[in-house]
C-alpha cells in the first residue's frame, strides 16, 4: 500500500530541496571565487616602464624590473610597455625603440610565453583568464545548485511524509 504525497507537501519538498542545493552551490561556488580573486574585475590598461639602466642592469645579471615570472590578466585587458632605456626592447612580438611605447591588446583567454629582453631570464610568462563577472558567478552557483537541489528533490519523494492530523 503507498503512500500518497499531497500537492502542497511535495511542493514544498521542492521548493526546500531547490532552495537547500542553491544555498550549498553558492557557498562552494563562492569558495572557488575567492581563489580567483585576481580576474573578479573588468578590463583595464597595465604600463609596465622599462627604466633607464635596463639594458646594462641586464647585462651584468641583474634584475632591474620588479616583474613576476607570470602575469596575470583579463581578456580585454591592454599591455603597454613604456622604454625609458637607451637602447630598443623587445616583448615577443612588441618592439619598443627608446623613448617609446607599445601596446599588445589580450583579446582572448590564453597562456603566453614572450622573449622579453628587459628581464634576466629573458622570458616573461602572461596569463590571460576570462573575467569574473557577476554572470559567471550566477552561472556557476546555477550550475552547482540546480542539480544538487534537484537530487535532493528526488530523495524527498521517497522519504515518508510527515503524520498529518
Amino acid at each position: 500500500m503507498g503512500v500518497v504525497m499531497n500537492r502542497s507537501v511535495f511542493l514544498r519538498r521542492l521548493a526546500f530541496s531547490l532552495g537547500i542545493g542553491l544555498v550549498i552551490g553558492a557557498a562552494i561556488t563562492e569558495i572557488a571565487f575567492y581563489f580567483l580573486r585576481e580576474v573578479a574585475r573588468p578590463p583595464q590598461t597595465i604600463v609596465i616602464t622599462i627604466p633607464l639602466g635596463t639594458a646594462e642592469q641586464i647585462k651584468r645579471g641583474q634584475q632591474p624590473l620588479s616583474l613576476p615570472e607570470n602575469m596575470l590578466f583579463v581578456v580585454g585587458d591592454v599591455l603597454v610597455v613604456v622604454n625609458e632605456d637607451t637602447i630598443p626592447h623587445q616583448l615577443g612580438p612588441l618592439w619598443i625603440p627608446p623613448g617609446t611605447s607599445a601596446s599588445l591588446e589580450l583579446n582572448r583567454a590564453e597562456s603566453l610565453a614572450y622573449e622579453c629582453s628587459f628581464q634576466t631570464s629573458n622570458y616573461l610568462g602572461l596569463e590571460v583568464r576570462q573575467p569574473l563577472t557577476l554572470w559567471t558567478r550566477l552561472v556557476g552557483i546555477l550550475s552547482a545548485g540546480l542539480p544538487l537541489g534537484i537530487l535532493l528533490a528526488i530523495y524527498s519523494l521517497v522519504m515518508p511524509a510527515g503524520k498529518s492530523s
